[in-house]
């Protein structure tokens, strides 16, 4: 009506102004225990899928960190495309984990699915994973950034590294202690692996971000004989870090066995990245 003023669109400013890299910034280092993301040293984090019952996870926790691993992944909670499909150990897994880490000396990542399981997990883990299906869970991200731990933060199956790039301003914008990116590969027309693995995307955003970033040939192959091939160009294109799946039995695994290497590979797997590391004056 006349008189009245006009409404003004918000201004969004920068949108992204958090995760944006400015000039001589250099990358943003993320601590989870004694290890640090995003310095001089590639970090390794390993582990099964899907926490077990039995003692399989201490087995392999101990094999992982005897070859250089230097945190302990493994999903309690398991967001599955079939509902008959394991889901995990839920609360049980988490205890499970944490008798690993104790035993160890080995932090803890693992996922929460559940804005409601935000504290559960936070009581148990030492960094959150936020998976490729809930990259655009905007509640979820929030209550996780609230939590006070830091956050790995996987790209979705079929986001944009825009996409990407604003769930990591979610996180930020809502005050999370850290954030540490991970590529996973993508959904795209090939059929051939499991996912296509954007290693476009590692280059790019050491040019567009701060943020620390990691790579996880394991669910990019979904083939346990192209992840060390994988792992080596993750490191040489300049990933911080890798997430490796590994089980000490993959055909007797729970899920993603296909995709885990043996304790055997994944020693193999670590000396030949430490080298390219070292060539590119890191360490791992």
């Amino acid at each position: 009506m006349k008189g009245e003023p006009r409404l003004q669109p918000p201004d969004h400013g920068d949108r992204y102004r958090h995760t944006r890299r400015h000039a001589d910034q250099s990358t943003t280092r993320v601590k989870v225990g004694n290890v640090v993301f995003g310095g001089e040293r590639v970090v390794v984090a390993a582990g099964p899928c899907s926490v077990e019952p039995g003692g399989s996870l201490l087995r392999i926790a101990q094999a992982v960190a005897e070859s250089g691993a230097t945190l302990l992944r493994g999903g309690a909670f398991k967001p599955r495309t079939s509902p008959y499909d394991f889901q995990g150990l839920g609360p049980e897994g988490l205890q499970l984990l944490a008798a690993a880490r104790a035993e160890t000396g080995l932090p803890i990542v693992t996922e929460v699915l559940d804005p409601r399981d935000v504290d559960l997990v936070a009581r148990h883990a030492d960094m959150f994973q936020v998976g490729s299906r809930s990259v655009q869970n905007y509640p979820l991200l929030r209550e996780v950034a609230a939590a006070g731990l830091p956050v790995l933060l996987k790209r979705g199956m079929m986001t944009t590294v825009d996409e990407w790039l604003s769930s990591a301003e979610y996180l930020l914008d809502a005050g999370v202690v850290g954030v540490v990116l991970c590529e996973r590969g993508i959904r795209t027309f090939e059929t051939s692996t499991r996912n296509t693995l954007d290693l476009n995307s590692v280059a790019y955003l050491r040019t567009r971000t701060h943020l620390p970033l990691i790579v996880d040939p394991s669910h990019a192959a979904g083939d346990a004989s192209l992840v060390p091939a994988l792992s080596r160009a993750a490191v040489a294109v300049g990933a911080d870090g890798l997430l490796v799946e590994v089980h000490t039995d993959p055909t007797q695994a729970y899920s993603d066995g296909d995709q885990s290497l043996t304790p055997q590979d994944f020693t193999r797997t670590v000396a030949a990245c430490r080298a390219i590391a070292r060539a590119l004056n890191r360490d791992l």
